[in-house]
């Protein structure tokens, strides 16, 4: 079984699902080219638990959980079968890693997982389970969450943290508009992730300009991290430019041990 990669998706807001932008072809792009997967798992903020739990479901639904946009939003389905079996696996993995980890056999996907996965595998052919992320987790947990679901990776699992680089929903939603603190903030996580920079990653609020702007709450910049440490030193970060939605939510993402051959506009 060839290694499985891990990625970073910036999912924005739910809108994503609507407009692609350039994030959605450079998913699409990814998708194809990624080699055979037994399962996807995710890890979104969208699901804060007390310790971490592992959804079981064999048939995951379709979670719209969000309020006040577009009723075509509510129309998407995205309905991959579930992976019990490995998604058990995954929390006893967690559980030995010092988590306190246990399973939960009714969760669906929340627009944080089915969003990215809709451009990813459109088909919606490859199994998919999500992690929950702790209401208590800080930067060094969230990478060392991912580095406990790492060896998943060496089963076909594609480990997918979903956040936004960017995530300050009081000036969306008050339509202030200032893309530049935003893209200083982005260009400075994509320095970091290309030297493989770990500890200014960890430490980003007292290093990167603009952090806690960018960041009012740390849940959407968490799964960076995850996606970071189920990486290994010699896997290739590779930026997957997603541009600015909204003037203010960076839509950037990043892979790491991508396949070759992707298309060049989708890796820097």
């Amino acid at each position: 079984m060839t290694l499985a990669p891990s990625l970073f998706v910036s999912h924005g807001s739910p809108m994503f699902a609507l407009e692609p932008g350039l994030l959605g072809p450079a998913l699409q792009r990814i998708g194809r080219a990624l080699p055979e997967l037994t399962a996807v798992a995710i890890v979104s903020p969208h699901w804060q638990t007390r310790g971490v739990r592992v959804a079981t479901s064999p048939a995951p639904e379709t979670l719209h959980d969000f309020g006040g946009f577009p009723p075509p939003l509510y129309a998407l389905q995205y309905t991959p079968p579930g992976a019990p079996a490995l998604a058990g696996e995954a929390a006893r993995m967690l559980a030995d890693a010092g988590f306190d980890a246990g399973v939960d056999p009714r969760r669906g996907l929340d627009h944080g997982a089915w969003v990215p996965m809709r451009y990813l595998r459109p088909a919606a052919d490859v199994p998919v389970f999500q992690v929950s992320l702790p209401h208590d987790l800080d930067t060094a947990g969230a990478l060392r969450l991912g580095r406990a679901l790492a060896p998943l990776r060496a089963r076909g699992v594609l480990v997918l943290g979903s956040g936004s680089l960017t995530h300050n929903l009081y000036e969306f939603r008050q339509h202030i508009r200032d893309p530049e603190y935003a893209q200083a903030f982005a260009d400075w996580v994509a320095a970091a992730v290309r030297r493989r920079d770990i500890d200014a990653l960890l430490h980003y609020r007292a290093r990167a300009p603009h952090a806690a702007r960018a960041h009012p709450t740390e849940e959407h910049y968490l799964p960076l991290l995850v996606a970071l440490g189920a990486s290994g030193d010699n896997d290739t970060a590779s930026l997957v430019e997603g541009g600015m939605t909204y003037d203010v939510l960076s839509m950037d993402s990043f892979g790491f041990g991508l396949p070759q051959g992707l298309a060049p506009e989708a890796t820097a």
